[in-house]
């Protein structure tokens, strides 16, 4: 009969530097994108929200929905002029207005979400909103006045100000800035891994999700581990 013996393997991480603060600034992230950009749907679904889930009391996010698009104005109002249509320019002017409207990021950032996932589904930007606006309990109403009037324009014009005036000048979409500043390195290490960017970022005492990405050894002293078990 065989004897198989559950080895337990102690487990350790590099040691971590202590001298982290207890509390510290929170690292400020920023995404440019438009709402039906494939790429900007992907790193929202895989990247942004799961990190904002897990770590989101560590860093202030900041959405710029608008990207690629162009504006201009004739009379009193803007016209914008949008990458994949005039569907995109109403995503994006229902997402600035939510934004806006809901102004709570634990609120309006499902229902971003919400939207980016479904848009995917569906080429109907409005019947997306709505079914957002309803599964999350959010009233539709408002944003719905927003978006078909001046105050919507108003906000999308703000989100091409906050877009036009990045430096350097946004190449594509998505588009991250850390602490105000974008990099090639920046933006590869937030497509790759978003969470370990920000974790590295933040000076203050690392929150458990933090640690999770810390890759160690498993050392083969089980004589000393306590919980041997035989099968």
């Amino acid at each position: 009969m065989l004897r198989f013996i559950l080895l337990g393997l102690v487990c350790l991480a590099p040691e971590v530097a202590s001298s982290f603060p207890a509390s510290a600034p929170k690292v400020d992230v920023t995404l440019y994108y438009e709402s039906l950009c494939p790429d900007c749907q992907l790193f929202i679904r895989q990247q942004l929200y799961p990190t904002y889930q897990k770590i989101g009391d560590i860093f202030n996010l900041t959405l710029v929905p608008y990207g690629n698009a162009e504006e201009t104005k004739r009379g009193d109002k803007w016209v914008f002029q949008c990458q994949h249509g005039p569907n995109e320019c109403l995503g994006n002017l229902i997402e600035t207005c939510a934004i806006s409207l809901l102004k709570n990021l634990s609120v309006s950032f499902p229902f971003v979400h919400c939207f980016e996932v479904s848009i995917e589904r569906s080429g109907d930007p409005k019947s997306v909103a709505q079914h957002c606006a309803k599964s999350l309990g959010i009233d539709y109403a408002p944003i719905e006045a927003c978006v078909s009037g001046p105050q919507g324009n108003e906000l999308e014009h703000e989100m091409a100000k906050k877009t036009d005036a990045l430096e350097p000048q946004h190449e594509y979409v998505p588009w991250v800035t850390i602490n105000g500043k974008h990099t090639e390195k920046i933006q590869r290490e937030a497509e790759n891994n978003l969470l370990k960017l920000v974790c590295e970022y933040y000076e203050g005492t690392k929150p458990p999700a933090c640690e999770k990405q810390k890759i160690g050894r498993c050392y083969n002293n089980w004589e000393a581990f306590p919980q041997i078990q035989e099968i």
